[in-house]
C-alpha cells in the first residue's frame, strides 16, 4: 500500500505546501484513491505518476474548502481527457450540492457517471476488489470523518501436501483454489478454497483522519491498524493561544493518543501555514516534530508535499523517493 501527499497545509497554501490531498495506491497497477481534494490538487497530480483515468474513488472527509475546492476542476479535467469509467465520490451530502452547483453554473458536464455515496450514512461501508472502507465520526466545526482502508483479497498459499494427500493432482484446479475460488471436479467432488489454502499475513490497514480535535474518537478504528495519518495543525502552545474554536488537534494530542493505543506508525499532516520549512525561519515545522517525538515512541513522520510512503507486507512503513517535481 503506497500513499503520496499532494498537500499538507491547513487552511491556505504556502509556497512550499498545498492544501490537503492524499493519493492512496493499492490493488491493480496504477489504480488509486484520492482522499480530500483541496484547491490545486489537479496541479499537484501533474507532478506525480497518478492519472485521473485510473482514479477509482474520491473520499472527502468534510466540506471545508481546503479539502474540497479542487473538486470541480479535477472532475471536469478528467472529462476533457476522455474519461468514461464511472467514478465514486464518497462525501458528506453538501459536497454533492457543491459539485452540481459548480458544474451547472459553469456550463460544464462530465463524460462519465459520478456516483455519489453518502459518507455520513449510519451504515456507511464501501468496497471494491482491493480495499474495504469504513468511516468514523470525528469532532470538528462541521461534520468530519476518518476513513479506514483495509486491504482485501490477500494472496493465498496452496496447501500442496493436503491436496496431494486427498488425491488432487496439480492442474487448473490448484490455480482456481489459490485465487480463492471453490472448485467442482468432474466426479462431483467439491474442493473448498478455505480448506486447501492459507493466508499467511495480516491485511494492511491505514486510518486517514479528517480535521478533528479529539483523537480519542479513533480508538476503535486504530485497533489492529498499522498507520495513522492525522492532522497536527499546531503545537500545544499555539493551540492554547488560538483557543478551542478552530477545533484542530495539536501534535501533542495526536502523539499522546497514538502512543496510548500502540499504533506503530504515525504520519502528521495539515500544518498551520505559520510553520515554515526553512531552518532559520520562525516558527519552524521542527517544533511540531519535537513535540510529537517527546510523546510518541513509534515510527513518526511529518508529511511533506509529494512525499511518498510504502506500507509493506511486513507491516513496516518506509519513506520512498519523492513522487513529484
Amino acid at each position: 500500500m503506497d500513499f503520496t501527499f499532494l498537500g499538507t497545509s491547513a487552511g491556505t497554501p504556502t509556497k512550499a505546501r498545498n492544501v490537503t490531498g492524499l493519493a492512496l495506491m493499492h490493488g491493480k497497477p496504477k489504480h488509486w484513491y484520492l482522499i480530500d481534494c483541496g484547491e490545486g490538487t489537479q496541479h499537484q497530480l501533474l507532478h506525480t505518476r497518478h492519472s485521473v483515468m485510473q482514479l477509482q474513488a474520491i473520499f472527502i472527509t468534510h466540506v471545508h474548502g481546503d479539502h474540497t475546492f479542487g473538486l470541480p476542476g479535477l472532475l471536469t479535467s478528467a472529462s476533457m481527457l476522455g474519461r468514461t469509467e464511472p467514478l465514486f465520490l464518497v462525501a458528506p451530502r453538501p459536497v454533492k450540492t457543491f459539485v452540481e452547483t459548480a458544474l451547472g453554473n459553469s456550463d460544464s458536464s462530465l463524460s462519465y457517471e459520478l456516483k455519489y455515496i453518502d459518507s455520513e450514512a449510519e451504515e456507511f461501508y464501501w468496497e471494491d476488489d482491493a480495499v474495504e472502507v469504513m468511516a468514523t465520526p470525528l469532532s470538528h466545526r462541521v461534520s468530519s470523518r476518518a476513513f479506514t482502508f483495509t486491504e482485501k483479497n490477500l494472496e493465498r498459499q496452496l496447501l500442496k501436501d493436503e491436496l496431494e494427500a486427498d488425491g488432487v493432482e496439480p492442474g487448473p484446479a490448484w490455480g482456481e483454489l489459490q485465487q480463492g475460488r471453490d472448485v467442482v471436479l468432474e466426479n462431483g467432488t467439491v474442493l473448498r478454497s478455505d480448506q486447501y489454502t492459507a493466508i499467511s499475513r495480516q491485511p494492511r490497514k491505514i486510518v486517514v483522519g479528517g480535521d478533528n480535535d479529539n483523537p480519542e474518537l479513533l480508538e476503535a478504528a486504530c485497533q489492529d491498524a498499522h498507520v495513522l495519518i492525522h492532522e497536527a495543525t499546531y503545537t500545544q502552545e499555539v493551540a492554547d493561544h488560538v483557543g478551542s474554536w478552530p477545533q484542530h488537534s495539536s501534535a501533542a494530542q495526536v502523539a499522546r493518543f497514538a502512543e496510548a493505543v500502540g499504533i506503530p506508525n504515525l504520519v502528521l499532516t495539515h500544518f498551520s501555514s505559520r510553520y515554515q520549512l526553512s531552518r532559520d525561519a520562525y516558527p519552524h515545522i521542527g517544533e511540531v516534530e519535537a513535540e510529537a517525538t517527546g510523546l510518541y515512541r513509534g515510527t513518526l513522520y511529518l508529511a511533506r508535499d509529494f512525499a511518498s510512503y510504502r506500507l509493506g507486507k511486513d507491516l513496516t512503513l518506509q519513506l520512498r523517493e519523492p513522487s513529484g517535481q
